[in-house]
């Protein structure tokens, strides 16, 4: 198939856009309105950019030059997330330096991004492993120390023991480190933390005001997972040890028949002289310690569990004497790491009892309980001197019952856990902490900032489980701030996590070394207008960096306490047939390829055009040909037009060709403003089919009118193919240079008059099958519109000798014939 010379052309633009520096935002442009607009800066693997990437990349791109084109002063900003594990894996595998890796990168992926067409303003280009970009990191690091919402406590983590490092939850499968397949152990040590559970209120209180797809707003909620419940005390009989559980159905509490507890739990330990199964319950704590919580509390797992035999608890309302187990599928992470088991009552619960022979108490009237549980309210029995209350009013009733005897009471339960924020690797920023025998942990002076991550020979993991940093002592080694005295610096190190929390606000104001950012830009820029990145982080990157803001809000460094006000996400792009892609399976795409082989302009169309933005789509070779053939349509219809010259004097041509370009203006625009991308070029490829059909018309071709139209197509291809666009905007418009740009132009605008069309193609169906279509004026009624359909020749033949029982009329689209 012929090509065009896309390799020449698309250098070309690429050279003359960053000449003209024309997508450089503007500080303070109080004459235009502003659009932030964000995506995701990419993690640098080696692998460099993969085609999910220039999906996300691509739709922003089209919104931020639309918008530019309409008189708004956009900031598109692009940066590079490069500290983290990844990248020190890389570099352990490969014997080359984290730093040396990263840079190389960094370098990879800005060349494909320029290959790309990409608007980013460079000017404001940043990199978390830059020490001028971290030392802002370790600002805020000490400004959370300082209030009290950074310490230090020993916790059970997820251990790597080949990466010899801990992980967080999200980065165990099925119980192995992502990174390297090993199996993870749980393992005490002392961590840093970051006490994200100060804001949980206002983490979800807050999304009341921001724009976030439903689900996105649903995630960040079950993530916190706030609940409103009751604490009742159970005492382990004949021992001064109280079990402290969080439910929130304490009008159940008459129908337990047993606790279960968290393998975790510090109790266990304190009962092994009185467990008499002991091997058997050290065995289970020893394998549940592989497991990471996520695996442990999946909802489809089976639910396995030992019983402490020879321990009891007593039942603080019934008195009643309940053994305990010992479950995995319970976490010490939330409520307190125990659970009270009500089989009746609750279908967890019935499944874990019938299968250990559990027994079973009614204490809510409703189903039969030997059969399944009853989960719903009701009126209570066995239920002592709360018998025939609702539950509504019992858990009131009990409730203050516990209160009152000192056995429990009312309580707020969050599932979200304070931030574990260190890290034992060598690639990330340094925790500006010195630790002194005398003080403690003390802050580096914030003249001292940034603490530089030294360059070392060796970075592998130590045999230790502390930090390859704890080896070096001229660095580990210093004085301590605050008494001068021997200290030693901090050597783990923080998680990527970190430098991804505030990127956003660094774009505003990058070369600042005074301050974080200019709180005047700040104001003028923030929030965030749009923000698009993918699924995988819109629980835990998008609450951390949440958090981080409204902490920065409270003490006075950014002017509003959401970061972002509108969160959006793409679809994953899949192999062919709809697999995943993986570098196993040989079918990842690599962007470079598909542009060698079919130009930037391509493969951007092509991902647009693939289908709905938010939804999950497979890679088909077969249409990015067809893409090919479509643009080439708009270089023949265009030349073709340039090479002949006519003056157009048919005045319904003219009529009809204004009246498509006007809803062509008007349907692009709109998808493209509700992210609707793959309908808006559907659109455009049914606009040059009508232009390449009147182009056969006598005396159409190079007129006036279908030059204006072609225009009017160049223009609205633009945010989606720029090179070509800018191509062709140059040689229709002969008298313009090349310092000109068509995204200097403006965006075109409807006429709402030419966009309604005073005919339209009515669809006739009968028992909801296509039949037939006919020209009818437009806002038609449903009786004319059945008049007109039933005088068809096609269609009588149908509703011969029968009678329809139902008409079904869309207006100006269908009308449908039940028989």
């Amino acid at each position: 198939m012929q090509r065009y010379n896309f390799e020449k052309i698309e250098k070309k633009w690429q050279a003359v856009w960053d000449k003209l520096n024309i997508y450089k935002a503007e500080d303070f442009n109080t004459d235009k309105p502003k659009q932030y607009i964000l995506v995701e800066f990419p993690y640098t693997s080696g692998d460099g950019l993969h085609v999910g990437h220039v999906r996300g990349y691509t739709a922003l791109d089209i919104l931020a030059r639309k918008k530019r084109m309409q008189g708004i002063n956009v900031l598109y900003p692009m940066g590079w997330d490069a500290f983290g594990l990844p990248t020190e894996n890389y570099a352990i595998k490969s014997k080359i330096h984290p730093m040396e890796i990263t840079a190389a990168n960094v370098k990879l992926f800005k060349r494909q991004l320029k290959s790309l067409g990409m608007s980013f303003d460079w000017s404001r280009e940043i990199n978390t492993t830059s020490p001028a970009y971290y030392k802002w990191t370790q600002w805020i690091f000490s400004k959370l120390f300082i209030n009290k919402l950074a310490y230090q406590d020993k916790i059970p983590i997820n251990w790597c023991s080949k990466c010899k490092i801990g992980l967080a939850n999200e980065e165990v499968i099925a119980g192995k480190c992502e990174r390297c397949g090993s199996i993870t152990v749980k393992k005490e040590k002392k961590q840093w933390m970051l006490k994200i559970t100060k804001y949980a209120d206002r983490l979800i209180k807050d999304l009341d005001g921001v724009n976030y797809l439903d689900k996105i707003k649903s995630q960040q909620i079950n993530w916190i997972g706030k609940s409103k419940g009751t604490q009742a005390i159970f005492k382990i009989d004949k021992q001064n040890i109280d079990i402290e559980v969080f439910t929130t159905r304490i009008d159940t509490i008459f129908g337990v028949t047993s606790l279960v507890l968290a393998p975790e739990h510090k109790i266990i330990g304190k009962l092994k002289s009185q467990i008499k199964n002991w091997d058997q319950v050290a065995n289970y704590i020893k394998q549940a310690s592989k497991k990471s919580d996520l695996e442990r509390t999946d909802l489809n797992k089976t639910k396995t569990g030992v019983i402490l035999k020879g321990v009891f608890a007593i039942n603080p309302v019934s008195q009643k004497k309940v053994p305990i187990w010992m479950a995995d599928y319970v976490i010490s992470s939330y409520g307190g790491g125990a659970v009270m088991v009500v089989p009746a009552h609750d279908k967890r619960d019935y499944v874990f009892a019938k299968k250990h022979n559990m027994e079973i108490i009614e204490v809510i009237k409703g189903g039969d309980v030997f059969k399944q549980a009853y989960t719903d309210y009701g009126n209570l029995i066995n239920s002592g001197e709360f018998d025939k209350l609702t539950s509504v009013q019992a858990i009131k009733q009990i409730t203050k019952w516990l209160a009152k005897n000192k056995k429990g009471g009312p309580i707020i339960n969050y599932k979200l856990r304070d931030w574990v924020f260190s890290r034992q690797h060598y690639w990330g920023e340094p925790i500006p902490i010195i630790h002194c025998e005398k003080c403690k942990a003390v802050l580096v002076d914030e003249r001292d900032l940034p603490v530089i991550l030294p360059k070392v020979k060796e970075y592998e993991p130590t045999e230790t489980g502390e930090s390859p940093l704890a080896k070096i002592k001229e660095w580990v080694n210093v004085k301590c701030p605050k008494c001068n005295g021997p200290g030693k610096r901090e050597t783990d190190t923080m998680p990527n996590w970190a430098g991804s929390s505030w990127y956003f606000l660094r774009y505003i104001d990058p070369n600042n070394d005074s301050q974080l950012a200019d709180f005047k830009k700040l104001k003028y820029w923030l929030p965030v207008d749009i923000y698009n990145g993918g699924m995988e982080h819109t629980t835990l990157h998008l609450l951390y960096s949440r958090f981080w803001h409204k902490f920065l809000y409270d003490i006075g460094v950014v002017p509003c306490q959401e970061p972002y006000q509108a969160r959006i996400s793409h679809g994953m792009v899949l192999g062919e047939g709809g697999v995943k892609m993986s570098k196993s399976l040989g079918n990842v795409i690599n962007p470079d390829n598909i542009i060698k082989n079919h130009g930037a302009d391509a493969l951007r169309v092509y991902e647009m055009f693939m289908g709905p933005f938010d939804q999950a789509i497979a890679w088909d070779s077969k249409t990015i040909d067809g893409i090919d053939r479509f643009l080439m349509k708009i270089i023949k219809l265009t030349q073709s037009n340039l090479e002949d010259s006519q003056i157009n004097s048919d005045e319904q041509v003219i009529k009809n060709l204004e009246q498509i370009k006007h809803q062509t203006i008007k349907k692009v625009s709109q998808d493209i403003e509700d992210l609707k991308f793959n309908t808006a070029i559907a659109c455009l490829m049914e606009y040059v089919n009508n232009l390449l059909e009147y182009n056969k018309q006598d005396n159409v071709c190079g007129s006036k009118d279908m030059i204006d139209s072609i225009k009017i197509l160049i223009l609205l291809m633009s945010v989606f193919a720029p090179h070509l666009s800018e191509d062709l905007w140059h040689k229709i418009n002969s008298d313009i240079s090349d310092i000109d740009s068509i995204f200097q132009e403006q965006w075109p605008k409807h006429d709402l008059e030419l966009v309604k069309s005073k005919q339209i193609d009515l669809i006739i169906q009968i028992n909801g099958k296509f039949r037939h279509i006919i020209k009818v004026d437009a806002g038609l009624s449903k009786q004319k519109a059945g008049k007109l359909a039933k005088q068809e020749a096609k269609i009588q033949k149908y509703l011969k000798n029968k009678q329809a029982s139902k008409i079904i009329f869309v207006p100006d689209k269908i009308i449908n014939f039940v028989l």
